[in-house]
């Protein structure tokens, strides 16, 4: 169908926070550049599409994406059609397409034995650039763990927080002129980010540096919205949503993300056998599982399989993004207002 939900979640609901107070905003014409950080979800598509409507200049935008399996050869984590989604929407909304990537992704950091952290390719020119890897020695030899912390949490500071500070902070063009850096953090999904605030000097920022200066901002322009504004715009624009959304998941991250649910462990021991079968098969020899007090096996064994269509499980494990971009009429996904597994 094609009305929207009405359901709203509650996991930031009568929560005074940061959402609920008045806080600064930019004035968003007045940057340089936009680098939106752009997983392919909901959430960072409609930061994308919120600028637009503000009337950014789109030879100002930029996406910038993390390619969490690395380009190495691994494809143990993520969607393989991620990245040709990415590109594809970048393609039709006329805006620049960035990559970063940990060097063998994060299989490569998981497996880590007595060595440094890989580096990270980082856009550089027309190019790419390396760099870091000259780290501390240490091993890993296990799953990032569910948790809030991020060092036991390691692949949201590995393989994205990191790859990101690394490229604003080696690349010089972020030194030239006003950068504003896009989130897609929600208040309504967490009691965590409904305390984050929505404008605030960037991490990378260094506007007040002694031999030069980066003037990089972040804000988060979505993080008051409901997850019905979220869908909202995008059926505004008429843009195919990830198809993750399309197989019933509720959030657009890793296919094999940590967080998942039993259903969606489920769901990928049947769309996706063979990494399946390589996560339990690690979690054995590393005699330490994901979740601690269950293996995958356990989980997806508890679990139902989402009903998904054959033509986007299609999709959703190629390397092409080969749906249109727009629809018309546009439909929403089975997995909107679902289970949005993810950080708290």
């Amino acid at each position: 169908m094609d009305d929207l939900d009405p359901y709203i979640p509650e996991a930031g609901a009568n929560v005074e926070t940061q959402a609920t107070v008045e806080q600064p905003e930019p004035d968003v014409l007045e940057y340089d550049r936009y680098v939106v950080a752009f997983s392919g979800g909901k959430d960072s598509l409609a930061c994308l599409l919120h600028l637009l409507e503000c009337g950014v200049d789109r030879n100002k935008i930029e996406l910038h994406h993390h390619l969490v399996d690395g380009r190495e050869g691994s494809t143990l984590f993520d969607w393989p059609v991620t990245e040709s989604y990415c590109e594809a929407i970048a393609t039709a909304l006329g805006v620049t397409m960035t990559f970063s990537h940990r060097v063998g992704g994060l299989e490569r950091e998981m497996l880590r034995e007595n060595t440094s952290t890989a580096p990270v390719c980082i856009p550089f020119g027309d190019g790419y650039k390396v760099v870091g890897g000259d780290g501390p020695l240490g091993t890993r030899r296990k799953f990032p763990q569910v948790s809030a912390n991020l060092s036991v949490r390691w692949c949201s500071s590995v393989a994205k927080i990191d790859c990101f500070a690394r490229y604003m902070t080696n690349n010089p063009k972020f030194r030239e002129g006003k950068t504003l850096v896009l989130t897609g953090e929600r208040a309504e999904e967490s009691k965590s980010r409904a305390n984050y605030k929505r404008f605030e000097p960037h991490r990378s920022d260094l506007r007040n540096g002694r031999d030069y200066q980066r003037h990089i901002d972040a804000w988060r322009p979505v993080h008051a919205w409901s997850e019905q504004q979220v869908w909202e715009i995008i059926k505004r624009w008429r843009i195919t949503s990830h198809p993750a959304y399309y197989l019933g998941f509720g959030r657009c991250s890793c296919r094999s993300c940590i967080f998942g649910s039993k259903d969606q462990w489920a769901t990928v021991r049947e769309i996706a056998p063979d990494q399946f079968n390589q996560i339990a098969s690690r979690e054995r020899e590393f005699k330490i599982t994901i979740h601690r007090s269950e293996s995958v096996i356990e989980r997806a064994n508890a679990g139902t399989p989402y009903d998904s269509d054959p033509f986007w499980i299609e999709i959703a494990n190629s390397r092409t993004f080969s749906a249109p971009v727009f629809i018309d009429p546009w439909v929403l996904p089975k997995g909107a207002f679902g289970e949005s597994c993810g950080p708290t």
